[in-house]
C-alpha cells in the first residue's frame, strides 16, 4: 500500500448555518466505538427502567399490539415483536451484505488468510456451545444451547477503538473476520435449531420472491424501490414459514452484487467526455445540460458496488437506531439476586468466559500446527488469546437467540448471563491487551536504553 494518499476532492458548496449544527453529530456517527456507546446507554437505560417502580409499564409497552388489516387478512403483532423479527431483518441484511464483501472483495476471499479467523470462529462457537449444553444437560435451559455462540461485532470494535493504536492492525482484521464468521454461524443455528414447523405454502412465496430477485438482477433491473418490494414480499413469506424471517435478510444480501456496474477505466474515459463536454457549446443548453447531469449522477451511482452503497447507506441506521432500539427493548431484565446464580445464567457466563476464548486459542493452534493457518505478524499466541476474551462478548446475537430459545425465568436468566458474561468478557480482555501490549512496547524500546 502506498505511503502517500490521494486527497478526496471537497465538494464546491456554500456553508450552511444547518451545517455547523448538523457537523459534530456527523464527526460522532464516523467514530467506531460511537455505535457501542449508543448500545450501552440503551442497554443501561432498559436496565433501570426494568428495575424501578415504572417497570411493570415498561414490560406492557413492549407488548403494544401493532399491525394493519386489508379485508379478512389481518397482521398483528406485539411492538416488540416488531423489532426482534421487522427491524432486525435490516440489521441481518447488513450482516449478509458484510459477507458478501468479504468473500468477495476482503480478507475472507483468500482461504490462506481466511484459515485462522474461519477456524477461530469454529473453535469460538463449538466450545461455548459444547461447555453450556454440559451444564445444562437434562435442565430445562438446555434449548438455549445457541446462546453463546456468536460475538457482537460492534462492542469488540468500541472496545479496540479504546485502546487505539496499541493494538496490532492484524488483531483487528482477525476478530473483526471471526465475528462475521460467527454471525454466519449464528444464523445457520437460527435457521437450524430455532425455527418452528414449517409452512411450505409460505415458504415457497419467500423463496419466489428471492427467486425474482436473481432473475431481475440477470435482466440488469437496477431499481432499488422494485428489489426492496421483493424484499417485504421474501420476509413475509419466511415470517409465515416457521423459518425465522431474518433467514430472508441475509438471503438477500448475499445476493446483492458485490462488484460496480461501471469499471474505474470506463468511469476514467467517462470523465474525460464530460469535461470535454464542460468547455463546449453543448454546456449552455439546458436540456443537453440536464441530461448530462443525470449520466453524471448515474454513472458515479453505478461506480460504486450496490454491495458498498448499501452498506454505507444502512450501517448508520443498524448501528445508531435499529442496535440500541433492539437492547432497549430486550435487555431490560429485573436483577433479582436469585437470578444470578440460576444454573442458565452459571452456563452462559462460563460459555462466554471460557469456553469463547478456550475455543478461540485451540482451533487456532490446530489450524496453524496443521500449516492450513499461519500467525499474522504482529499477533502473538498471548495476544490473541486476549482477542479471544473480547469475543466472548456476545450481546446483541447472544440475547436475539436467547428470545428465540427460552422464555420467562429462563430466559431472565439467560439475559443476566448474557449481559455479566459479557461485562466480563470486556473488562478482562481489554485489561489482558492493554497489559500484553504494554509489555511488548517496553520490550521493543528495552535494547535502546542505556
Amino acid at each position: 500500500m502506498s505511503g502517500h494518499s490521494v486527497p478526496t476532492p471537497e465538494v464546491p458548496l456554500p456553508v450552511e448555518p444547518i451545517d455547523r449544527l448538523v457537523e459534530p453529530i456527523v464527526r460522532f456517527l464516523r467514530i467506531e466505538s460511537a455505535s457501542g456507546v449508543v448500545i450501552l446507554l440503551a442497554t443501561v437505560a432498559a436496565l433501570v427502567l426494568a428495575n424501578s417502580p415504572a417497570s411493570e409499564i415498561f414490560a406492557l409497552f413492549w407488548q403494544t399490539p401493532v399491525g394493519f388489516s386489508f379485508g379478512t387478512f389481518e397482521l398483528h403483532h406485539p411492538l416488540k415483536h416488531w423489532i426482534n423479527d421487522g427491524l432486525m431483518v435490516i440489521f441481518f441484511f447488513v450482516v449478509g451484505l458484510e459477507v458478501k464483501r468479504e468473500l468477495v472483495l476482503g480478507e475472507l476471499q483468500d482461504f490462506r488468510v481466511a484459515a485462522l479467523p474461519l477456524a477461530a470462529a469454529v473453535g469460538g462457537m463449538v466450545a461455548p456451545a459444547a461447555l453450556y449444553l454440559g451444564a445444562q444437560w437434562g435442565e430445562p435451559g438446555l434449548s438455549g444451547w445457541g446462546i453463546p455462540m456468536a460475538t457482537d461485532i460492534a462492542f469488540v470494535v468500541g472496545c479496540l477503538a479504546l485502546l487505539g493504536p496499541r493494538v496490532p492492525s492484524s488483531l483487528r482484521i482477525v476478530l473483526l473476520s471471526l465475528a462475521i464468521a460467527d454471525d454466519v454461524g449464528a444464523i445457520l443455528v437460527i435457521a437450524i435449531g430455532y425455527s418452528s414447523d414449517l409452512h411450505w405454502s409460505a415458504l415457497g412465496w419467500g423463496v419466489f420472491g428471492l427467486g425474482l430477485v436473481i432473475l431481475l438482477q440477470r435482466l440488469g433491473v437496477r431499481s432499488v424501490p422494485i428489489y426492496v418490494l421483493l424484499g417485504v414480499e421474501s420476509w413475509f413469506g419466511f415470517h409465515e414459514s416457521g423459518i425465522h424471517s431474518t433467514i430472508a435478510g441475509v438471503l438477500l444480501g448475499l445476493l446483492t452484487p458485490a462488484k460496480p456496474l461501471v469499471s474505474p477505466k470506463r468511469f476514467t474515459q467517462f470523465s474525460s467526455q464530460f469535461g470535454g463536454f464542460l468547455h463546449g457549446e453543448g454546456w449552455r443548453d439546458a436540456h443537453q445540460r440536464q441530461a448530462a447531469l443525470q449520466s453524471v449522477r448515474r454513472v458515479a451511482r453505478e461506480a460504486t458496488s450496490p454491495v458498498e452503497r448499501l452498506e454505507a447507506t444502512l450501517h448508520p441506521w443498524v448501528s445508531f437506531v435499529i442496535m440500541p432500539l433492539f437492547a432497549f427493548a430486550n435487555a431490560g431484565v429485573p436483577l433479582e439476586p436469585g437470578a444470578f446464580t440460576d444454573s442458565v445464567a452459571t452456563a452462559v457466563l462460563i460459555a462466554l468466559c471460557i469456553g469463547k476464548p478456550l475455543g478461540v486459542l485451540l482451533l487456532s493452534w490446530l489450524a496453524v500446527r496443521s500449516g492450513t493457518a499461519r500467525l499474522p505478524d504482529g499477533i502473538s499466541w498471548s495476544i490473541l488469546a486476549a482477542g479471544g476474551v473480547l469475543a466472548g462478548i456476545g450481546f446483541t446475537m447472544s440475547l436475539f437467540i436467547a428470545e428465540l430459545a427460552l422464555s420467562d425465568r429462563l430466559l431472565v436468566a439467560a439475559k443476566v448471563g448474557i449481559l455479566t458474561g459479557s461485562a466480563l468478557c470486556a473488562v478482562l480482555g481489554l485489561t489482558l491487551l492493554f497489559w500484553l501490549t504494554a509489555e511488548q512496547a517496553g520490550t521493543k524500546t528495552e535494547p535502546h536504553s542505556v
